[in-house]
């Protein structure tokens, strides 16, 4: 079968980029003619809220691509779209996670089906966004996914809100694949990775990891340290970069005392430094306040790292309560403090890491599964227009 996909890789960093890239390595060991076309420039410079939108990681995932697409040059779409009509493919794949894409890939679709008779499949990581949720974020969802002929979601709740959107759309669940290959180099031993942190090899070590934004819900976990702390000596790692003030975070440490007992690591990280911070904690903590999914949880479980969550999105189908983590309500500090305390007091950790390492390698978390349901919905698309 021959495949077009569009979306971000290296030199862009990010989930989407590697999820993009590894579908792609996944397509061609598949057998497939893939051609992937991707990003001259994501975003402007002053539409970006981190530092930077480019991965540092000498040890970056890559697979051969064509840079093209400039979301806000419209002389960009068109010189993607004429690549993609003479390419012929039985199959465009398309991406959608964020309104700000909403011009490129409504112009891009429409051209598409009022042209040309190849099939789109949209992927869906957010239907809606983290934050968004009103009637604009709808409307955009809907400009954009309408002309698409199926899509993949990965998560129950994303399937509720696209069926709200498109009712009767052709629309496969798929499990978030693993992130096993960006983790593949940890070395496993938390000693070493301790010590590189200034961390005593017996003091039990939390990881909350990732961009800090608000849905994260990072400051329910601080607000459960003190809880934490009282009864257990435990060291925090927040490791990410942050796309709010840090200040408000530091202040807060100041004012319940617990500044010795969270470390704050402001940085985006490069894949060849996970193993760092991956190692040295005993288990990872992600209070998200909403989600769909989170490739954080998947890069946990590549490390063997059992994760404590909360019940929102489809993070409940994964992480599998009292099995490779534990979950708890979200905007519950409380609550987290005990999920955490319990981890420990009863020694779930050995137990969890082995079904986490499971987990990672599960069929139905694989690359190959979802290269399968691709296939298959090509197939089924196939057979409509005979």
């Amino acid at each position: 079968m021959k495949i077009v996909v569009v979306g971000p890789t290296y030199p862009f960093r990010g989930g989407i980029a590697h999820y993009t890239t590894l579908l792609v390595r996944a397509l061609r060991e598949a057998g497939h003619d893939t051609r992937f076309y991707s990003f001259v420039r994501q975003y402007p410079r002053w539409l970006f809220p981190g530092k930077t939108d480019r991965d540092p990681s000498s040890a970056a995932l890559r697979v051969e691509c064509e840079y093209i697409l400039d979301p806000i040059n419209p002389l960009t779409w068109w010189r993607l779209y004429r690549k993609i009509r003479a390419d012929q493919p039985d199959l465009l794949l398309l991406q959608w996670w964020v309104p700000y894409y909403t011009p490129f890939l409504t112009a891009m679709s429409y051209a598409i089906k009022r042209h040309t008779p190849i099939p789109l499949l949209y992927i869906c990581h957010n239907v809606i966004p983290h934050d968004g949720g009103g009637m604009l974020d709808r409307r955009f969802a809907h400009s954009v996914l309408h002309r698409g002929d199926a899509f993949i979601v990965h998560s129950d709740q994303d399937r509720q809100h696209l069926e709200t959107l498109l009712p009767g759309a052709t629309i496969a669940k798929m499990r978030l694949p693993t992130y096993a290959d960006v983790a593949q180099s940890s070395t496993t031993d938390p000693t070493h990775a301790r010590a590189t942190l200034g961390i005593p090899r017996d003091c039990p070590v939390l990881l909350f990891f990732g961009f800090v934004r608000p849905y994260k819900g990072l400051e329910y976990l601080l607000q459960a340290m003190p809880l934490i702390v009282q009864q257990r000596r435990v060291q925090l790692l927040v490791v990410g970069e942050f796309w709010v003030d840090v200040s408000f975070y530091e202040n807060y440490l100041r004012e319940v005392g617990i500044s010795d007992a969270v470390t704050l690591i402001n940085r985006y990280v490069p894949n060849e430094d996970l193993p760092r911070y991956f190692d040295a904690a005993d288990v990872v903590v992600l209070p998200y306040v909403s989600a769909t999914q989170s490739a954080v949880v998947q890069l946990a479980f590549g490390f063997g790292k059992p994760v404590i969550t909360t019940r929102v999105g489809g993070l409940h189908e994964v992480v599998q309560d009292g099995v490779n983590g534990l979950i708890v309500p979200p905007q519950d500090a409380p609550a987290l403090a005990q999920a955490v305390l319990r981890f420990f007091d009863q020694q779930l950790g050995s137990a969890m890491a082995a079904q986490a390492r499971q987990t990672a390698t599960a069929r139905d978390f694989s690359w190959q599964d979802l290269v399968r349901c691709i296939e298959q919905l090509e197939a089924d698309l196939t057979r409509r227009k005979e």
